[in-house]
């Protein structure tokens, strides 16, 4: 990168560290079907670190809907909040198909450009192409925009409009829990068998179901 003041050319890992004050708007929904797209399930914790990347945080925010019948997820929003996230919710709308959804992009799009001058970086995790026009102003004023999100969910004008695009593939070894090992008995038989096995992650079918990590 060069700025037109003084010719210097930075390196990627040079504008990673010139970051300075970082605020994550996560689309928690978009995210969950990210990670059950790659077949992993998502440590927050680790999350919020690769995130930041050693740069300060400003906060980070969490949009989801909510079900609050759902006592699990309940749960899982409550872990969030006591480790480093502000969770922005809204209740789930039934839809004429039985199904049910909660659209978040305005809450991200006025959070975003509300708080413009306390972060000089936004991270968006999201590949939401109606959140673009938002990240297009915030850039116009001054801060600047990374997007997160899987290539196969992520539209082209939004990474268009950003000044870094990162592909959730790439970093999906930092961010995934590791497989939960799987108990097995030893057959009376006296036949061997392992103690433990690892199992792939099984997923919740939907991001109300879930749980606390």
């Amino acid at each position: 990168m060069i700025t037109p003041e003084q010719g210097v050319i930075y390196t990627p890992e040079q504008v990673l560290e010139n970051r300075g004050r970082v605020a994550i708007f996560i689309d928690g929904s978009n995210l969950f079907y990210a990670a059950l797209q790659l077949g992993i399930e998502i440590d927050y914790s680790k999350l919020l670190c690769r995130l930041t990347a050693g740069s300060r945080l400003f906060r980070a925010f969490f949009y989801t809907g909510v079900d609050s019948t759902n006592e699990k997820q309940q749960g899982f929003l409550l872990w969030m909040r006591r480790n480093g996230y502000r969770v922005v919710s809204k209740e789930l709308v039934q839809l004429p198909d039985g199904s049910k959804k909660a659209n978040l992009d305005v809450e991200i799009a006025v959070d975003m450009m509300s708080l413009v001058g306390c972060y000089d970086t936004a991270i968006l995790v999201s590949g939401d192409g109606d959140l673009a026009y938002a990240v297009d102003a915030i850039s116009y004023r001054g801060a600047r925009v990374e997007v997160v999100s899987l290539r196969s969910m992520t539209s082209d004008t939004l990474i268009n409009v950003s000044d870094r695009y990162i592909d959730l593939d790439t970093i999906r070894e930092d961010i995934q829990k590791a497989p939960r090992p799987a108990y097995t008995y030893r057959p009376l038989s006296g036949v061997t068998t392992p103690d433990v096995v690892s199992e792939p992650w099984l997923s919740p079918k939907r991001p109300e179901d879930m749980e606390t990590p």
